[in-house]
């Protein structure tokens, strides 16, 4: 039976293979690969067993694909089992050029083989969305938001890495590697190796082995930054860009930071507004930061200001809409830009 709504990629992974039968087109939508791949390889195993059932797999790159082919090996007889798997990568491109014959086909579908379209976009006022969701499966492959991503970690852990990982840890772990969920795993897996099979990771183990020099430099970068020691920071970006980090991890990383001390500065101003004294510390507090890293917070937030406190989310943004295209600046130059405002002074900045 179809589901109509979109199922978000983590409840797949958590729910029984049979609590969300694939339909015959699927539809894997959003930003995060490496829910992507689990969830695809989820659907393999449910559609075509162990062993030799790859060979009932067809795939193809969505900007070179061809609507007659695709649909060819849909109806091709399947060599192990009874049905065949198609998928097409990076479909966004495919979907645009063959929406009204893909509505036709997801109305009628004529093979019984399993379509999957893997894409970035997948608006829900679309004929093909509505069309999918009555016959289909459509997941949801974006991070997790928050609490829900510290109880993926916790129970991702668990399942998969056979350990225990308690709830502050997880959110400890979060701070030191940021929300991407490839990288989470590849920290999961090395944490495993040290804990052995049903062991629990303590704090020391954590901050010992997690991450490595990146994810230690990632944060002193950060901080040189909050304390006013620009060329430290750019140093430090450097660094990582020579050793190959990606613009877009590195912003991902520090983004949670600063949107806390972004958060505490609306709560101050709010309060304020109101006629009412908020202490920093207590507003730092109310914005999620947690008590190993207060002091350093309220030092950082002191020195940052309101002003520029208050500018955080729309820097933020800006360079995420800039790292993804929106900006004709290389995407080094935007990060620089981002440590340069929150470490130098306005007066500095203006000069």
């Amino acid at each position: 039976m179809a589901v109509a709504k979109p199922v978000h990629a983590a409840d797949y992974l958590d729910a029984a293979e049979d609590r969300y039968p694939p339909g015959p087109v699927c539809v894997l939508f959003g930003d995060e690969p490496f829910l992507k791949r689990q969830v695809l390889a989820r659907l393999r195993r449910t559609v075509l067993g162990e062993g030799e059932g790859d060979f009932s797999l067809a795939t193809f790159e969505g900007p070179a694909a061809l609507l007659p082919d695709v649909v060819e090996e849909l109806g091709t007889l399947a060599m192990f089992g009874s049905r065949r798997l198609v998928v097409v990568e990076e479909a966004d491109d495919f979907v645009s050029r063959y929406r009204a014959e893909l509505e036709d086909y997801v109305a009628r579908p004529k093979a019984r083989g399993i379509l999957i379209l893997e894409v970035r976009s997948w608006p829900a006022n679309t004929r093909l969305f509505k069309a999918v969701a009555a016959v289909g499966l459509q997941i949801e492959c974006t991070a997790p938001q928050s609490v829900k991503l510290t109880r993926w970690l916790v129970s991702w852990a668990k399942t998969v890495h056979n350990m225990k990982l308690a709830p502050p840890l997880a959110e400890q772990l979060l701070e030191m590697v940021g929300p991407q969920l490839g990288l989470l795993d590849q920290e999961l897996a090395k944490l495993a190796v040290t804990a052995g099979p049903g062991g629990e990771i303590t704090s020391a183990t954590l901050q010992r082995l997690v991450g490595g020099w990146r994810a230690k430099t990632v944060w002193v970068m950060l901080d040189a930054a909050l304390d006013g020691k620009t060329e430290d920071a750019l140093t430090q970006l450097d660094r990582l860009i020579l050793a190959g980090e990606h613009p877009v991890a590195i912003l991902a990383q520090i983004s949670a930071s600063l949107r806390r001390l972004a958060a505490a500065t609306r709560i101050i101003l709010s309060e304020e507004s109101a006629g009412r004294r908020m202490p920093v510390r207590q507003a730092l507090e109310r914005a999620g930061v947690k008590p190993f890293v207060l002091g350093k917070a309220e030092r950082q937030l002191r020195r940052l200001g309101r002003h520029r406190g208050s500018q955080l989310y729309r820097w933020l943004v800006h360079a995420d809409l800039g790292l993804k295209g929106d900006s004709e600046l290389p995407l080094r130059t935007v990060l620089e830009r981002v440590l340069v405002k929150i470490s130098a002074p306005a007066s500095a900045q203006s000069r």
